[in-house]
């Protein structure tokens, strides 16, 4: 073979080689971080208004009022839903916060629309499960509905 041949071929690999790191880097971004929200998703180009706090849900009987850790190693640990809507998984800003090694970062969310509230994966490694069924959007969740989110089990209580 030629020395351009060779040469050509080793610039061909290094490419390959620096495409895989970088997409591996991207990767390990966004289990860390989260997925990045494109501008026009954020509502960029809207007039501005001013700032709106999310209604919460209306104090009715029968309502649930938190979500209660029932099993797992953070057991009791609860968050209040006038918070809502609530972040479930390993990282620090999430609202319950899970020691699981089956949890990601950002697992799931907890949130309501009118008297309905819904828990929501998003997009974790191994699912967010409603009995034995994995979720795979937004799903209605009552009172005493147990959610399995790794090996940790969450109900809605009042």
């Amino acid at each position: 073979m030629s020395e351009l041949t060779l040469l050509l071929i080793r610039i061909a690999y290094l490419a390959i080689l620096w495409i895989f790191v970088l997409s591996a880097v991207s990767v390990i971004r966004t289990d860390m971080f989260g997925a990045r929200v494109p501008e026009s998703a954020r509502g960029r180009g809207q007039a501005p208004t001013k700032e709106r706090r999310p209604k919460t849900p209306s104090k009715r009987r029968g309502t649930p009022s938190h979500v209660l850790v029932v099993e797992g190693g953070n057991a009791g640990e609860r968050a209040d839903l006038d918070r809502a809507p609530i972040l479930i998984g390993r990282g620090s800003d999430a609202a319950i916060r899970l020691d699981d090694d089956y949890v990601s970062t950002r697992h799931a969310r907890i949130a309501a629309a009118g008297d309905q509230w819904y828990v929501e994966d998003l997009g974790s490694t191994n699912g967010t499960y409603i009995g034995n069924v994995r979720i795979t959007q937004p799903t209605t969740i009552t009172l005493g509905t147990q959610v399995r989110i790794g090996k940790t089990i969450l109900e809605l209580r009042k």
